[in-house]
């Protein structure tokens, strides 16, 4: 998961618009990415975002981040946001 603050310059609409218009197809192409969710967050929340990733081991999501696409999608997050906490998950399902 990747928690997203977007810049101080950039207003709410401006940042859901370069998120999922602009940088969607991006995150889709990263090598090995199983699914892609994209969170939407109240404007209350500690981020604007929350990106969802599931690849199939935390080596496969290291190896997608260090490819070259991996390094444009990281370029293209830090050229909009003022933070972004990368956080990684073991997923527990207890409802579904």
């Amino acid at each position: 998961m990747v928690g997203l603050i977007r810049r101080d310059d950039m207003t709410r609409e401006e940042f859901v618009h370069w998120w999922l218009e602009e940088h969607t197809p991006l995150a889709r192409s990263l090598p090995g990415v199983e699914r892609i969710r994209f969170n939407v967050l109240d404007a209350d929340a500690p981020f604007d975002g929350i990106a969802e990733l599931w690849f199939a081991s935390a080596e496969a999501a290291d190896a997608a981040y260090a490819s070259d696409i991996g390094k444009a999608v990281t370029a293209d997050s830090l050229a909009h946001v003022k933070s972004r906490v990368r956080m990684l998950a073991d997923e527990r399902e207890v409802l579904g």
